[in-house]
């Protein structure tokens, strides 16, 4: 897992790997159905079967599972298979990561 980053990005210059850890992740969420899919597991409220994500979307079942893999190698997801069916969960300390990079303070808001 990468490290934790915890200065939003308007605070200080982010480092060249610290750069490059979150442009995968916000490369992951550049697509439509990706975006729409991280949307779906994050508000599940712990974890969904990838049965239950399949009949939400206009595409194939195999599109769907590359797109969770994209987003699960990015880092955003975690799953486990159980018998035939993959359960997915998103990955809360990765998500605040992305969410603090793009914070902005108070203090640096225009009014």
């Amino acid at each position: 897992m990468s490290k934790q980053c915890c200065t939003p990005m308007t605070s200080s210059p982010l480092s060249s790997s610290d750069a490059t850890d979150a442009a995968a992740a916000f490369k992951a969420l550049g697509d439509p159905v990706r975006l729409r899919l991280m949307s779906v597991i994050a508000s599940a409220g712990g974890e969904i079967c990838v049965c239950e994500l399949t009949p939400l979307f206009d595409v194939s079942g195999p599109t769907v599972s590359h797109h969770l893999r994209v987003l699960r190698s990015a880092g955003l997801i975690e799953c486990e298979r159980r018998g035939t069916w993959v359960y997915y969960w998103p990955l809360p300390d990765r998500l605040r990561q992305i969410s603090t990079l793009l914070s902005v303070p108070e203090s640096a808001m225009a009014e």
